[in-house]
């Protein structure tokens, strides 16, 4: 089994994000992609550079104006009389039919809904090296590998067609599953981070061949607040093909693995040729996000039952942050797929 991960997916990196109305430290840094590369490679994964996959693959996911914003903003911001080094969004339109504004600073309010995606001069590189990195993925599964894993950073699952936010600028998951979907009439995205995959959702949710299915804390007191409760079931062609389970803070492995069944029971049911796990890892009881409290020997059985679908899979990095076992929840997550 193959890593994909490139160097350049560790240049973006803000010191600080906005959580709760305060500044804090980053906790999406270099040193968990580091970390977590390291820990792949020892337990036996082939490391390999994803390749150059231009903008179609990308714009196949997000709009292009989002994707001219995301390359060109942190230049023009630079414009922008006492401008910072790092861009956050000071202002927020509150309906999404409004006009779309010219300026820098309105565009990153329109594009950016939160604190913890701030964007540097190195974002843009090391997010699109990112979504490469979910491409080359996908490829390896549609010429044959049984599986990949995809060390994704930044992660991506709460970017939509044209938001960034948490942490996340472009949607590797959902990119990969619409490389899948060359090859396969229907594809599932399993997202099994702590918190809701609203990104992913966004993308699919008017669509029928891609089944989207995200297992989380429930978000009526946990991130992303505003999306992620069970009764969005997707719209016009693609109603009844986003499942979400919320699941109340602190459930911990078995509540959770009885969760997954009814996930997979769905993916099952569906009919997918083949899979795309958005693999978040904060849904650890050590993790410093902390919202549900899984052990390492719970992604192991989270890994096992997943790999017993027998599906082609990509395995996408998403959340998880720096902990004593952030490796060891890895390779337990990746076992059934390395053996």
């Amino acid at each position: 089994m193959k890593v994909i991960f490139s160097p350049e997916q560790l240049r973006h990196a803000p010191p600080e994000i906005m959580s709760s109305g305060v500044m804090e430290a980053a906790h999406e840094i270099p040193a968990r992609a580091e970390r977590l590369l390291a820990a792949a490679t020892a337990a036996g994964l082939t490391h390999e550079l994803p390749a150059d996959a231009g903008m179609e693959p990308l714009a196949a996911v997000h709009t292009g104006r989002y994707l001219r914003f995301l390359e060109n903003i942190h230049a023009r911001w630079q414009r922008v009389p006492g401008a910072s080094a790092v861009i956050f969004p000071n202002v927020h339109p509150n309906a999404a039919d409004t006009v779309y504004p010219a300026s820098a600073v309105g565009q990153v309010g329109y594009h950016v809904f939160d604190g913890a995606a701030p964007i540097t001069r190195d974002t843009w590189h090391s997010s699109l090296a990112s979504a490469w990195t979910a491409v080359h993925a996908a490829r390896e599964v549609t010429a044959g590998a049984p599986s990949c894993y995809a060390l994704c950073r930044p992660p991506g699952h709460h970017a939509g067609k044209e938001i960034a936010g948490g942490f996340c600028y472009l949607s590797n998951s959902a990119i990969a599953a619409q490389v899948l979907r060359g090859d396969y009439e229907r594809v599932a995205v399993l997202d099994v981070d702590v918190h809701h995959g609203n990104g992913t959702q966004d993308v699919f949710y008017d669509r029928a061949d891609v089944l989207t299915i995200s297992l989380h804390a429930d978000p009526v007191r946990f991130y992303p607040f505003f999306w992620g409760a069970a009764d969005e079931r997707g719209t016009g062609a693609g109603e009844g093909c986003n499942l979400n389970l919320p699941l109340p803070r602190g459930t911990a492995g078995d509540e959770y693995l009885d969760a997954l069944e009814d996930a997979l029971d769905a993916v099952a049911r569906f009919g997918a040729g083949a899979l795309v796990v958005a693999l978040g890892l904060d849904a650890y009881a050590g993790d410093p996000l902390t919202g549900l409290a899984l052990t390492t020997d719970d992604f192991g059985a989270i890994g096992e039952r997943i790999h017993a679908l027998g599906l082609p899979t990509v395995l996408v990095q998403e959340g998880g942050y720096p902990s004593e076992a952030l490796g060891d929840n890895l390779v337990a997550a990746l076992g059934a797929f390395i053996r």
